[in-house]
This record gives C-alpha cells, structure tokens and sequence, in this order.
C-alpha cells in the first residue's frame, strides 16, 4: 500500500489523496437499489464504477467493508405497491432478486451487508429522537422535519446558495428540485394507503433521507471513510444525510463523497417512454455477453457522461476480445517454454501503468492505454 490513491471528493470539489480513518481499512457506503422496479442500465453504470473502486482498494491490501442500503419503503415503493394491491414486502421482493441476480451476472463484488430500511424503523426512530432532544427537529401535522435554519453548514456538499434557503416552509415528498430548498420530512405522519409502524415518536413512516443516516452509522459509525452514489444523490438526498446525521452525532459523517456522473441513450435521458429504457436482460437478450456491458459502462471515466449506444457496445465487445484474445497468447506462451524477459518486463510496464491509472481517480483511460500499448508492442 506505498502507492497512494488519488480520489476526487465532491465535498472539497477537488482531487485528494485517500487516507483511512484506520490504516488499512476502508468503510465503504455505497447507495443501493430504490426496489420500485427492475434496475436499468443506468443504475448499473454507478454500481460497476464503485465496484472498480471497491477492486482497487482490495488489490492494494486494504481490508473493505461494504454496505449498501435497499431502499424498500419510500414514496415510490408505496405507489407500486398501491397500484398493484399488494404488500410492500411482497412488491418489492422480485425487484431485490433481480437485482442480486443483475448484480452477479455483472461480475460485481457483493457488498459485506445489504441493510433493508424496514428492517431498520428502530434505528432510525433513535436518530430523530436526538435530532428532536437537540432541537434540529420539530413536529408539524404528525410529521417531523429537519429545520435546516438550525445546521449553518447545509449546502456545503451540493454548493447550493444559502439565499435560496427557505426556512420554515416544507415539504413531504422524498425527492425535489434544487430549486425548492426547504426543511424536509424526518418521519411522516400516516397517510390513508400507506404502512404504518407504531413508535416512541409516533405513528408513521420514515422519510428517506433518514434511512442511509441511520443504517450507514450503525455498521459502519458514526464517521466513515466514502461514500458513493450516483451526481443526483448529491442533492438533497446526500445533502440531507450529512445534516441530520452531523446535527445528531456532533462529528464529521463522511470523509470522501465520490459521485458518478449520469448514462444517456442516444444522447437522451433514458425513459420508457421514448422507448431507450434498457434492462440488462433487454440487452442480453440482443445477444452480448454481461462483460461487453461491463466494458462498456467501466470505459468512461465515471465523473464524465457516459453515452450507451449499442455502436459503442460493439466497440466495447471488440476490446474486451482483444483483450481476452491477447491474455491468452500470453498465457500459451508461458506453458510452451521459458519466459521472455524482454515480454516480462513489457507486462510489468503494462501492469504498473495500469495501476497506476486507477489510482490517479479510477482514471480508466489511462489505465486502458497502458494494456493496448502493451498489446500492440508485443
């Protein structure tokens, strides 16, 4: 672990080098699934590019512990589960199994806990007990909300205008615009069709920027090393996390926030309907193989936009043969007779640019150039 790693961390906006809370250890967080749907392409982008990060670390010796949440009860969760007349457990337990199935088929590392947000009411009822105690919170038509005029530091993650806060105007919706800052819901009251869970702080059900606060803390503390995502976590839903979980524990919650940018289609947002909405099972079925999608999705550097189109998916599968192609001449060569110390020293070269690529911010290209400039000179 002499080599240090290069991280770009949103909350400074700059490159940093990486340095554990405790040496040789990383606590990583890393947003899961939201279980309304079947993931698409999209979702698997973020979780490929965390899955290259998580691979670096454990390559270079740090011991990992993963977790990453399974967000089963939310606004978008409890309209699914409506829509069709069943349980919340029963709607989203297919969408968990497709997810670990899509997961595996992808080569991705299972992370070390996959917490559920229902599994997790008592925790979370704990945090906005102390929010409430320290007065960051307040009760309102038997809901609590996060007074965001109480913590001066809100913002400092997304860089959003303070001026454009609106303190004392709120809203209950999980997710929202930029533009329409304001305190959020904690716990939400109970609301005919939804699940109720009867606490110390009321009936109700939790907000869900509430559930990766206190999951996150209870596996890994209260401060901890990374925390991933996809660029429109980043506000408010991570904006939210470092509010209430600070206001709560009086410490710093993270140390380093890596953000993946967003895949387009066609250079368009992804949607049903304009009919470039892919599953990996949509695009497996046209004939791929799982490691062309994984190519193609880790390909672009994960801070930059990544444009899927199946021209580029092509590209990516005659790579990814070139590769393989490559790796197994040299491994023929290596059977048939004494190794070439001129080769030898050629794959060292290649190894440590490689390498050294990831470790200047999972900089892909780089680390790409080194494996095609070796297989080219061989």
């Amino acid at each position: 672990m002499a080599a240090m790693i290069r991280l770009h961390n949103t909350l400074g906006g700059r490159l940093e080098d990486f340095v554990p809370i405790e040496p040789g250890s990383v606590k990583l967080y890393t947003c899961g699934p939201t279980v309304y749907d079947f993931p698409h392409i999209c979702n698997w982008r973020s979780y490929v590019f965390e899955d290259l990060l998580k691979r670096l670390f454990l390559y270079r010796g740090f011991q990992v512990l993963h977790v990453m949440n399974i967000t089963d009860v939310d606004d978008k969760t409890i309209r699914g589960a409506n829509a069709k007349g069943v349980g919340l457990e029963d709607y989203t337990k297919p969408f968990i199994e497709a997810f670990a199935r899509d997961r595996d088929v992808l080569a991705i590392l299972p992370a070390d806990v996959y917490p559920r947000a229902t599994a997790h009411i008592e925790e979370m009822v704990g945090l906005i007990e102390i929010l409430l105690e320290k007065g960051f919170a307040y009760r309102k038509d038997g809901s609590i909300y996060f007074a965001i005029d109480k913590f001066p530091a809100y913002g400092r993650l997304s860089k959003i205008n303070r001026e454009d806060l609106r303190p004392g105007s709120h809203a209950d919706a999980d997710e929202y615009a930029k533009e329409s800052v304001h305190d959020f819901a904690l716990w939400k009251a109970p609301k005919e069709g939804e699940p109720v869970w009867e606490t110390r702080i009321g009936p109700g059900r939790p907000g869900w920027h509430i559930e990766c606060s206190a999951m996150s803390s209870k596996y890994l503390g209260r401060t901890f090393d990374i925390h991933c995502g996809g660029v429109d976590n980043i506000f408010p839903h991570h904006e939210n996390e470092i509010a209430q979980s600070e206001a709560a524990n009086g410490v710093k919650f993270v140390n380093y926030w890596i953000h993946g940018h967003h895949l387009v289609v066609d250079g368009e947002k992804m949607s049903k309907s304009k009919g470039n909405f892919y599953t990996l099972t949509d695009i497996l079925e046209k004939g791929y193989d799982p490691l062309d999608v994984r190519f193609l999705l880790v390909s672009t550097h994960y801070h930059k936009m990544l444009n899927f189109t199946f021209e580029a998916l092509d590209q990516a599968r005659t790579a990814r043969r070139r590769i393989g192609n490559f790796l197994g001449e040299l491994r023929a060569a290596a059977q048939y007779g004494p190794s070439d110390q001129a080769v030898v020293r050629m794959v060292e070269e290649a190894r440590a640019g490689f390498v050294a690529g990831l470790e200047d911010d999972l900089n892909i290209s780089e680390a790409l150039a080194a494996v095609f400039t070796l297989i080219k000179g061989a």
